[in-house]
């Protein structure tokens, strides 16, 4: 009998013990990408976790990290990276009517349709609830107007996830909408965004006259903020979503075509780890300029190392919560915090170590450049995924018990 018909039972040996057999006797690298992903997807094993009526086997949310196990330890293939099933997907399951998800779970899952995020905008970032997009209803579809900005992969994303006002008179809380937008269409245009570090990894979005079929609101009209506050808790849930590819199985059709989409998916992060600070990098180049026996700068090489072993244990609560099926809590903020501070640290401390040589760029300069990359990329740290002074009112409301922001 498998898992699925005795889930009062299930335990992660069970689990572990039936997928191996499945993958056993059904992973085939000669597949096409889509066949493989199709294949999982109808067996239930892609998203374990999900209800059985939508693509899953309805086991606890531990599976969903036993399958990925199973999936590395066998050389096969899982899932497509990006905002489609980190975000889209969970939010439309868990808030979309029955129609968007029979139109959008598949398609996400077997990596058919590709998504971007449309929360964003030039005068609402952190303060999300002050956006300013709107979508007005015309008989079966509604038109939207507005701009977006720090949209990744909108460039060839085929759905966005949208938040746009749709009652102008009701408080900045109330009176938004979520949509799922066509990107693909003459009342879309993105355009990238030219960073400072040289990079181009995010995007504007305008939306004039876009048109969003009436049937694609996720959740109810003028209540999308609870909509966008669950996407918001997945993207805390799928922190780094920037890691390298480790695929060690033997090659395939299935696997080169794995590879070249999750290499395309991550031209748009290479730059993340100087974002990050490159802490790796700052022992090596202490020892390499003669500086190992700087007691000062050892003591702030300490902290910064005591820094980052600290935030990997918060990361791992974190994940044994996600394990067990909780919802995410403040240790996102937390490890959003540790992130940014871990980062400016090390900023400072590459600055101390080059010297001026820090701020240059070039095959001769420090590390070939990279160096200058990390020093004007880590204040970006500090922003993304919600700004350190948003995370300190998260942590302030739900650790301190300080009274709510006033909406």
């Amino acid at each position: 009998m498998s898992v699925l018909g005795m889930v009062g039972d299930v335990t992660p040996e069970s689990v572990r013990d039936e997928f191996s057999a499945w993958l056993a006797g059904n992973w085939n690298p000669d597949l096409s990408l889509h066949e493989w992903r199709t294949l999982l997807c109808d067996s239930g094993w892609a998203v374990p976790h999900w209800p059985t009526q939508w693509f899953g086997r309805g086991l606890p949310a531990w599976a969903e990290s036993i399958v990925s196990e199973q999936i590395r330890a066998h050389g096969a293939v899982g899932l497509p990276a990006g905002a489609g099933m980190a975000l889209a997907a969970p939010t439309i399951l868990e808030h979309g009517s029955d129609r968007l998800k029979e139109t959008f779970l598949r398609a996400t899952i077997t990596g058919e349709f590709t998504w971007c995020q449309l929360f964003s905008e030039p005068g609402a970032g952190s303060d999300l609830a002050g956006l300013q997009a709107k979508a007005v209803r015309d008989g079966d579809e509604w038109v939207v107007n507005g701009q977006k900005v720090w949209n990744t992969s909108a460039h060839h994303a085929d759905y966005g996830i949208l938040m746009a006002r749709t009652d102008s008179s009701a408080p900045k809380h109330a009176g938004i909408t979520y949509f799922v937008l066509p990107m693909r269409q003459p009342g879309v245009l993105v355009r990238p965004l030219k960073q400072m570090n040289y990079h181009s990894s995010f995007n504007e979005v305008f939306m004039n006259d876009a048109r969003v079929p009436g049937d694609h609101v996720v959740g109810e009209v003028n209540k999308g903020w609870t909509v966008g506050l669950a996407t918001l808790a997945h993207e805390r849930r799928f922190g780094n979503i920037a890691s390298r590819w480790k695929h060690t199985g033997a090659g395939g059709r299935a696997v080169d075509e794995a590879r070249h989409e999750h290499d395309e998916y991550m031209e748009t992060y290479k730059w993340y780890p100087q974002r990050a600070g490159r802490v790796d990098l700052v022992v090596p180049q202490m020892v390499e300029r003669g500086l190992a026996a700087d007691h000062a700068l050892r003591q702030d090489v300490m902290r910064l190392v005591s820094m980052q072993r600290i935030a990997g244990w918060t990361a791992e609560r974190a994940r044994a919560a996600r394990a067990l099926g909780k919802p995410p809590g403040a240790e996102g903020s937390v490890g959003k915090l540790a992130m940014s501070n871990i980062a400016r640290l090390a900023a400072h401390l590459h600055g101390r170590i080059a010297g001026a040589d820090a701020l240059l760029t070039g095959p001769e300069s420090a590390l070939g450049g990279v160096i200058a990359e990390v020093l004007v990329s880590v204040p970006g740290q500090s922003i993304a995924g919600g700004t350190d002074e948003i995370q300190h009112n998260i942590l302030g409301e739900r650790i301190l018990g300080l009274p709510r922001e006033p909406q």
